[in-house]
């Protein structure tokens, strides 16, 4: 069930926010709020936090470009005659600081972390609410999730930048860049607020930063750091999930916030999509879609297509990759139709595959530029695995816990699991595993810079050791703003 909306508010003279309002929540007319009445009722409160979360719809993040980009760099795509110009430069590494997918990526982040701001910025107004405007506990939550989508927009630029201009104010303009060191303890103490503040899942409206989200985003940092004591506590705090007994209902509309979600980029596009073509960073209109149907989907615009290197690291009788991929013989719209050759067609020949996954064929015959599907970008086999690769690599872990994790992910792909009782063994497993059960899920190319495998599983791509690792910070960045330093190696 969708339960966030995005709408429009304009604070006189201070900036564009979007307030999420919801169909279980009846909130004040948001357009009832100004500078003079801000942060006087807990709808006020609430629009304001709303507002951080927008920016992740934008197509700068989530409503377009972020899934071309990063599946495109981790070569789990390979791009049909028709990708646009500015989207194939990832497949084989010759973007540059001109290319605008850099320049939105940029600016949506750094736009929701100002909006983040502003909540953190007036703490002290909304923590003297009488409480009975306010209770303690949403003073707090509201806090916490200002924090954590502070640190989630961080998180997003540090692992394509490294080191950042570090704005813990509304203002945005003008910083030197920090090194990434820094950047990453500000995240880390973000989500730590976060997970000491939010509600429990079962507490918390759909769409929203829970506890456990923070536990869990909190963990992938620590194990990004390859902290894997840290990490591990903090993946055990992430309690009440299960996997899917159906791996696809994690890509369906209408099963989403299910028992494996921990933490969904929302969109329905019924709630309004007027302002999807200008939503490229500013997180100001109505886009309640995703492009991403129509982009990827093989009877939509086809612009990419699984990569035969992808394809082929699926086991004989892996569940997942039926539910992963459409092929000549899949059936969809309901049962009622069949993929034929002629539907993976291109002026290049024939595919072998087109993607499943976020794709609306399971329910009709067509894409469009509409597309209703969450993305979930925590789910909890993600959890499994990183566990498992914590108890791989902590000094004195468990592979035997290590392998029983992966058993987990295996047993619902229909797989056995039999891996010797070895660091590099697991390690292994552990590599294969995120392949195929996160494929299109904008987490292999991260996956692939923090295990240092770019020399064998980005060779031959354009990938150039010592540059390509980071991307190189935007022209209007750079052309704005005096302090920003020298740009990243090689750029």
């Amino acid at each position: 069930m969708k339960n966030i909306k995005y709408i429009v508010i304009l604070l006189s003279g201070i900036f564009a926010i979007n307030s999420c309002d919801t169909k279980d929540l009846d909130l004040t007319n948001p357009n009832e709020l100004s500078p003079e009445t801000y942060f006087k009722t807990e709808a006020q409160v609430q629009a304001s936090v709303n507002a951080a979360y927008a920016h992740l719809q934008t197509r700068g993040l989530y409503g377009r470009h972020i899934f071309f980009s990063l599946d495109n760099m981790s070569q789990e795509n390979k791009g049909n005659p028709q990708l646009e110009g500015n989207k194939r430069p990832f497949l084989n590494f010759t973007f540059d600081a001109s290319n605008d997918i850099i320049q939105y990526y940029w600016e949506s982040c750094f736009l929701g972390i100002s909006r983040a701001n502003f909540v953190l910025d007036n703490e002290a107004t909304i923590k003297a609410l009488p409480v009975s405007v306010l209770s303690v506990e949403k003073k707090n939550k509201f806090l916490g999730e200002a924090h954590f989508l502070r640190a989630y927009y961080y998180f997003l630029l540090v692992n394509r930048w490294g080191d950042l201009p570090i704005y813990t104010k509304q203002t945005i303009v003008g910083a030197a860049r920090s090194p990434k060191a820094d950047v990453y303890k500000l995240i880390i103490e973000d989500f730590d607020f976060a997970s000491k503040n939010l509600l429990a899942d079962s507490a918390e409206q759909n769409g929203r930063a829970t506890k456990e989200a923070a536990f869990a985003y909190l963990g992938k940092v620590l194990l990004y750091q390859k902290r894997y004591d840290e990490a591990l506590a903090a993946f055990n705090k992430v309690t009440g999930y299960s996997l899917e007994s159906n791996f696809y209902n994690n890509f369906m509309d209408e099963t989403e916030h299910g028992p494996e979600s921990i933490f969904e980029i929302e969109y329905d596009e019924k709630l309004g999509t007027g302002d999807k073509w200008g939503s490229d960073t500013g997180g100001t209109g109505s886009a309640e879609a995703t492009f991403r149907g129509q982009e990827y989907g093989n009877l939509g615009w086809y612009n990419v297509y699984p990569h035969d290197n992808l394809l082929d690291e699926y086991e004989s009788g892996d569940k997942r990759f039926a539910e992963t991929f459409y092929v000549p013989g899949s059936v969809y719209n309901k049962g009622a139709s069949v993929m034929t050759a002629s539907n993976f067609s291109t002026s290049e020949g024939n595919r072998r595959a087109g993607w499943k996954k976020y794709q609306n064929y399971y329910k009709r015959t067509d894409e469009n530029q509409d597309s209703s599907i969450n993305f979930k970008v925590m789910r909890y086999s993600d959890v499994l695995l990183m566990k498992a690769e914590c108890e791989n690599q902590r000094t004195g872990g468990s592979q035997a816990a290590a392998i029983a994790y992966i058993k987990q992910v295996r047993d619902r792909a229909g797989l056995t699991t039999s891996i010797a009782a070895n660091k590099d063994a697991v390690f292994k497993a552990i590599v294969h595993e995120r392949k195929v059960e996160l494929a299109g899920e904008q987490v292999r190319f991260d996956d692939i810079m923090r295990w240092g495998l770019a020399s064998t599983e980005l060779a031959g791509t354009g990938f150039v050791a010592g540059k390509h690792e980071l991307w190189p910070i935007p022209n209007r960045e750079t052309s704005s703003n005096p302090n920003i330093g020298p740009n990243n190696p090689n750029w």
